[in-house]
């Protein structure tokens, strides 16, 4: 499957789960720099993607619109409340629990060391900008990662 074809599966369920009992059309808009944007409401260069329960194609009235979001503008979402879980879940012991993160955060200092010296490497040779700007990226998205655990 194809990451438009998966992107455009997750917005289906997304706009599924969202849409109130009376299903609402849903277009599949493209914006000037290219971004694709799926949304109930006609906004010019849009393709229905699908029309709903009852068939309709006109736009649903204005009261009951709401704001296009696209995935890449992350639009809010809710809190979750904490559900409980039910007494037969399956529970891990601490002492498990802390070898799993200890592994974990082994297997990430590595990942980081590697990324650290792909970086040196690549500042040192004057490698291309977008491939020092990754690098860095990488090196701080695992650097967030090793602390988020506990």
């Amino acid at each position: 499957m194809t990451s438009t074809a998966l992107h455009l599966a997750a917005m289906s369920v997304a706009v599924a789960l969202a849409a109130p009992a009376s299903a609402q059309a849903v277009y599949r808009c493209v914006d000037k720099e290219g971004r694709v944007l799926y949304t109930d409401t006609n906004a010019g260069n849009c393709k229905m993607i699908d029309a709903g329960n009852s068939g309709a194609i006109s736009a649903p009235p204005a009261s009951s619109r709401r704001p296009a979001v696209s995935m890449r503008q992350g639009g809010a979402r809710p809190a979750a409340s904490p559900v409980p879980s039910p007494a037969s879940f399956p529970r891990v012991d601490g002492a498990a629990q802390r070898a799993r993160d200890d592994d974990r955060r082994a297997i990430l200092d590595e990942e980081l060391r590697a990324e650290e010296k792909k970086l040196a490497d690549l500042r040192r040779d004057a490698g291309s900008r977008e491939d020092i700007g990754r690098a860095e990226k990488n090196v701080e998205a695992l650097k967030r990662e090793i602390a988020n655990i506990r």
